[in-house]
C-alpha cells in the first residue's frame, strides 16, 4: 500500500500525495502548477474551457482523450498522461499547426475559450486522420463559444487535416512510445492507493478484489467513475466526501463483448468505449449516446455510472429497461443478477445492499421480429438534459401481432419506469393505428409526471403518447400510415 499516486504531467513525471477527494484537476493546475492556459467557465463540463487531454493505456495501446479538468478529480489519475495546452507549441515557440490554424483563421476574439477549442481540435488530430465536417462538428460539442462563432473554429480543423504535412513536431506523436512505457512501469505492480489530504481519503484499489474488500468495510464510500455526475456534487454543491474510490483503472470493469445472445457491458466502460459495439448492434443506442453530453463527458462518463446513480433522468436505462437488460451486483459475499428494472426502487433508493456496486449489465439480443427504437427529447439536440426519454422494444409473431412490448420511459416519474398498462393492452393486438391509438390515453394511468424547469407535466404527458405514436409509424411503414393517420385526424 502506498500514499500518493503517479502520473505524467506533460513531460514531467509526478508523485502527488496529500490531496483532498474532492480536489479537481483543473484546481491543481491552475492554482498548484500555474498552468493557467486552462481555464475555468462553467464549472460542470459543459463549456470546454478546461479541456485536457488524458492519456491512458487501454488493451496495451495509447489512447488519448478530451476530458473535462474542471469535474476531473485527482484520484481518478494514476497511470494516466495529463496533457495541457502548453505542452503543444515547439521549444522554440513555433505554434503547434492546430494552434497556427485557430490564428490563420481568426478562431479566437477574446481568447478565453481558445485553449479548449485548441485542445478538442488537437484530440480529433490525433485520433482522426481525415475528418469529415461530422467528426469536426462532433468533436467540437463540448466546447462553447460566444464570440467568434464556430464557422472558423470549424475551418480552422479542416486547414489542419488538408495541410497535414506527413513529418511533423508534435510532442504526442514524438514521445508516444516513450510514454506509453513509462505509463507502463506505473501499472506494472498495481498496489492499493490511501491518501489522505484535507481530513478526508481518497481510495484507489489495486484490483477488484481489493475493491470489494474496501467496499465491506466502508459501505457508505463514494464510488467515482468518471466524475461526471459526482463532480457537480463537488463543484456546485460543495460536498464533503469522505472516504471516495476511484475505480476508472480497474480493467476488470472495463470489458464490453458481444456474442449471439447479447451484449456485456463492464460498468467502467466509458460511452465513448461503448459507442462502436452498441452503435452496431443497436444504432438508436448508438444514436442517443452520440447526444449525451459532448466529447468530454462522453470520455469520462460510464454506462455503468448512470445506472448506479439511480436518476430518473439518466439516458441509458430506459432504453436498456425496454430491451430487458439484466443487472450484475458484486460485493465480498459473492455476485447476484437482478432484472434491472427492479434496480431502481424510489426516488433515491436502488436495490443495492451494503457493500455492494455494479460489476456489469447484460443487454439480450432483439430477435428478428424484433423492433427496437429510443428517443430522447430536450431543449437543444446537443449537450443538453432529457426532457424525457422513451425506449420502445416490440416483437411480433408471424401474423403482425404483438408477442411481446416493452415500452420504458425516464423523466416521467420519480425512477425509470414501465408503461405496464399500455403494454397490457396492446399484447395480441394486431400493430396497427387502431390499436395504438386506442391505448394512448393509457399513459396517464403510468406516469404522473412532474412540472419543472425541464418541461411541463402537461407537456411531457403528450409527448410519451406521440413519442409511441411515431414508434409505430416508424415501425409499421411510415408514409403510408402517416397519411392514414394524418387523414383520420382531420
Amino acid at each position: 500500500m502506498t500514499d500518493a499516486i503517479r502520473f505524467i504531467l506533460n513531460g514531467e513525471d509526478v508523485s502527488l500525495g496529500g490531496f483532498g477527494p474532492t480536489e479537481t484537476l483543473l484546481d491543481y493546475l491552475r492554482l498548484k502548477r500555474r498552468l493557467t492556459g486552462t481555464k475555468e467557465g462553467c464549472a460542470e463540463g459543459d463549456c470546454g474551457a478546461c479541456t485536457v487531454l488524458v492519456g491512458r493505456l487501454v488493451n496495451g495501446a495509447l489512447w488519448y482523450e478530451t476530458v473535462n479538468a474542471c469535474i476531473r478529480l485527482l484520484g481518478s489519475l494514476h497511470g494516466t498522461h495529463v496533457v495541457t495546452v502548453e505542452h503543444l507549441a515547439a521549444r522554440d515557440g513555433t505554434l503547434h499547426p492546430v494552434q497556427q490554424a485557430m490564428v490563420d483563421q481568426h478562431g479566437s476574439q477574446c481568447g478565453f475559450c481558445t485553449p479548449g477549442f485548441v485542445m478538442s481540435l488537437y484530440g480529433l488530430w490525433l485520433s482522426t486522420e481525415a475528418p469529415s465536417r461530422a467528426d469536426i462538428e462532433s468533436a467540437l460539442q463540448g466546447n462553447l463559444c460566444r464570440c467568434t462563432g464556430y464557422e472558423p473554429i470549424v475551418k480552422a480543423a479542416e486547414q489542419v487535416t488538408q495541410a497535414r504535412p506527413s513529418t511533423l513536431f508534435d510532442p504526442l506523436e514524438r514521445d508516444r512510445t516513450e510514454i506509453a512505457a513509462r505509463l507502463w512501469e506505473l501499472r506494472s505492480h498495481p498496489e492499493t492507493i490511501v491518501v489522505t489530504g484535507d481530513g478526508a481519503r481518497s481510495i484507489i484499489p489495486a484490483n477488484l478484489r481489493d475493491f470489494a474488500d474496501f467496499l465491506a468495510d466502508e459501505p457508505k464510500a463514494t464510488i467515482v467513475a468518471g466524475s461526471t455526475d459526482v463532480g457537480l456534487w463537488v463543484t456546485k454543491q460543495m460536498r464533503r466526501l469522505d472516504p471516495v474510490v476511484f475505480i476508472n483503472h480497474l480493467p476488470e470493469l472495463q470489458t464490453i463483448t458481444a456474442d449471439d445472445k447479447g451484449i456485456t457491458i463492464g460498468a467502467g466502460v466509458t460511452y465513448t468505449q461503448a459507442f462502436d459495439v452498441l452503435a452496431l448492434e443497436l444504432p438508436s443506442l448508438g444514436n442517443l449516446i452520440d447526444r449525451i453530453g459532448g466529447g468530454q463527458v462522453r470520455n469520462m462518463g460510464t454506462i455503468g455510472g448512470n445506472i448506479a446513480n439511480g436518476s430518473p433522468i439518466g439516458d441509458m436505462p430506459p432504453p436498456l429497461i425496454a430491451l430487458g437488460a439484466e443487472l450484475t451486483l458484486r460485493s465480498h459475499s459473492g455476485k447476484r443478477t437482478i432484472a434491472l428494472e427492479d434496480y431502481f426502487l424510489a426516488y433515491g433508493k436502488q436495490d443495492r445492499i451494503a457493500g455492494e456496486f455494479v460489476e456489469k449489465v447484460f443487454v439480450p439480443r432483439p430477435t428478428d421480429m424484433g423492433y427496437f427504437a429510443v428517443y430522447k427529447i430536450s431543449k437543444r439536440r446537443d449537450e443538453d438534459i432529457s426532457a424525457l426519454c422513451g425506449a420502445f422494444h416490440l416483437e411480433l409473431d408471424a401474423e403482425g401481432r404483438v408477442d411481446d412490448i416493452r415500452i420504458a420511459f425516464g423523466g416521467m416519474a420519480a425512477t425509470p419506469k414501465r408503461a405496464r398498462h399500455v403494454e397490457k393492452a396492446l399484447l395480441d393486438q394486431v400493430w396497427s393505428w387502431g390499436a395504438v391509438s386506442a391505448v394512448r390515453d393509457l399513459f396517464d394511468q403510468d406516469y404522473k409526471p412532474l412540472t419543472d424547469w425541464r418541461a411541463s407535466a402537461e407537456y411531457r404527458s403528450l409527448t410519451a403518447k406521440n413519442l409511441l405514436t411515431r414508434f409505430f409509424l416508424e415501425t409499421a411503414g411510415a408514409p403510408q400510415e402517416l397519411q392514414r393517420f394524418e387523414l383520420e385526424e382531420a
